[in-house]
């Protein structure tokens, strides 16, 4: 697809041995494959004439393998890291198994109107590997311990840009009662489908300050 084809300088072209986890990343919930969901526990709902305005969650701590991007554009990041990880997925020919969502970390500057460069693609862990993650061969992918965090969420639909993500910071943040509880530089966009999706399932996740 044309989506493997990045145009960056780097080569990430579409393996074979990655079929299987591009494969379920797009298959939809009612396929055959499971996709197995990051575990949290729901603390509170906050709803608006039905519409959910956003969840705050409580997630453990737990191993993520990560890669830092720094690519010129939000997609062209996305694109390079999402390949990268999908290596590690596929450790030596032997799949590890798709969690989603898949998480962006990314930072703003103090008037949340433009987005670093500097994005860090990561993947959660199955439970059987969380305890022993397999170490990375490639050595722009690194393990992570995060600790465990309360992070306020909202989700939305669509495309994920520079644009896109700085109107869903801005929402949720006008949603929040207190939004100096969270951190206020860095964010997640957590996606639940393929990024080349055009109708892509997202969240924005702020963190609770500790």
């Amino acid at each position: 697809p044309e989506f493997f084809r990045l145009r960056t300088g780097r080569s990430a072209p579409c393996f074979t041995d990655m079929a299987e986890p591009i494969h379920q990343i797009t298959t939809n919930n009612e396929g055959t494959h499971v996709r197995e969901q990051v575990p949290y526990t729901l603390i509170t709902r906050k709803e608006k004439c039905g519409e959910v305005l956003y969840e705050k969650r409580h997630y453990e701590k737990a191993h993520w393998a990560c890669i830092t991007v720094h690519e010129d554009t939000y997609e062209q990041s996305i694109c390079y890291g999402f390949m990268k990880i999908m290596r590690y997925i596929c450790h030596e020919g032997s799949y590890l198994g798709m969690t989603i969502p898949i998480v962006t970390v990314v930072r703003t500057d103090e008037m949340h109107r433009t987005l670093s460069r500097a994005v860090t693609v990561a993947y959660y862990l199955p439970p059987p590997h969380q305890s022993e993650p397999p170490r990375p061969h490639d050595p722009e992918v690194t393990i992570e311990h995060w600790p465990a965090a309360v992070v306020y969420t909202r989700a939305f639909t669509g495309a994920t840009n520079e644009l896109t993500i700085i109107h869903e910071i801005s929402s949720l943040a006008e949603a929040l009662d207190c939004p100096a509880v969270c951190v206020s530089d860095s964010f997640i966009v957590a996606g639940y489908t393929n990024p080349a999706a055009a109708q892509r399932q997202n969240e924005i996740w702020f963190l609770e300050r500790p």
